[in-house]
C-alpha cells in the first residue's frame, strides 16, 4: 500500500508524462492486467471529479485499469452518494489519499452562475440540485468585484467549489474523519487545465 506523499507523487509524474506527450497506452488497455483484475481490484488513490468528457482522471493522470477509483460526478459535487462512494474505497482498499479533481471551464460552475444571475430562468429541477451544491461558492463570490468580471469569477469559483467539496469530505463524515485523525487518509484539492494539460495540486 501507498502512503498518502507516494500516492500524489505517482499522480503528478502521471500528470507529467501526460504533459509531455509520453503516457502509456499499454497501461490503459493491458488485456493481461484487465484478466487478473477481473476477480479484485487494488487502486492506490481516489479520485473525485468532474463528468466533464475533457477530464477522464484515468488518461490525466497516465494511469491503468484497476490504479484509480474514480467518482465522476458534474461539479465534483459532494453529496451522500459521493461521501458513500469515497467511505467504501477508503476503508474497503485502504486507499490514502482522496483528490477533489475541479477543471477550467467548468459547465457545472457556469450553469450556477447563470442561474444565480438569470434567477427568472431556473433549470431543471435534477440540474439544480447540482446548483444549489455549488451555490454557497459562487455566491461568496458574487458579493465581491469578481462580479464585473465573469471570466475571472468562473476562474475563482472552480477552485472555490474544489475547497467546498474537500472541506465537506473532510467534515461530513464520521468515516472519513477518523481515518484522517489516525493519519490513514488525506484529502486534497486540485484543479485541471483543459488548456494545458496541467494538474494544479493545492495546498490548504
Amino acid at each position: 500500500m501507498l502512503t498518502a506523499q507516494e500516492a500524489l507523487e505517482r499522480l503528478k509524474q502521471g500528470n507529467q508524462r501526460f504533459i509531455n506527450g509520453k503516457s502509456s497506452i499499454a497501461n490503459v488497455v493491458s488485456h493481461e492486467q484487465r484478466t487478473q483484475l477481473a476477480q479484485d481490484q487494488n487502486p492506490f488513490a481516489i479520485v473525485l471529479g468532474c463528468s466533464d468528457s475533457r477530464v477522464p482522471a484515468e488518461i490525466v493522470f497516465d494511469q491503468g485499469l484497476g490504479d484509480l477509483f474514480v467518482i465522476r460526478v458534474a461539479g465534483n459535487i459532494v453529496a451522500p452518494s459521493q461521501v458513500g462512494s469515497v467511505e467504501f474505497a477508503a476503508e474497503r482498499y485502504d486507499c490514502a489519499v482522496v483528490v477533489v479533481l475541479g477543471h477550467s471551464h467548468c459547465g457545472a460552475i457556469q450553469a450556477t452562475i447563470d442561474t444565480l444571475m438569470n434567477p427568472e430562468q431556473p433549470p431543471s429541477a435534477n440540474l439544480m440540485s447540482i446548483v444549489n451544491r455549488v451555490r454557497p461558492s459562487v455566491e461568496i463570490l458574487l458579493q465581491t468585484e469578481l462580479k464585473h468580471d465573469l471570466c475571472k469569477l468562473s476562474t475563482h469559483a472552480v477552485r472555490s467549489n474544489v475547497f467546498a467539496s474537500v472541506n465537506q469530505l473532510r467534515h461530513g463524515s464520521a468515516v472519513l474523519e477518523s481515518l484522517i485523525a489516525k493519519g490513514k487518509l488525506i484529502i486534497v484539492g486540485a484543479e485541471y487545465s483543459l488548456e494545458t494539460g496541467e494538474v494544479v495540486f493545492f495546498d490548504f
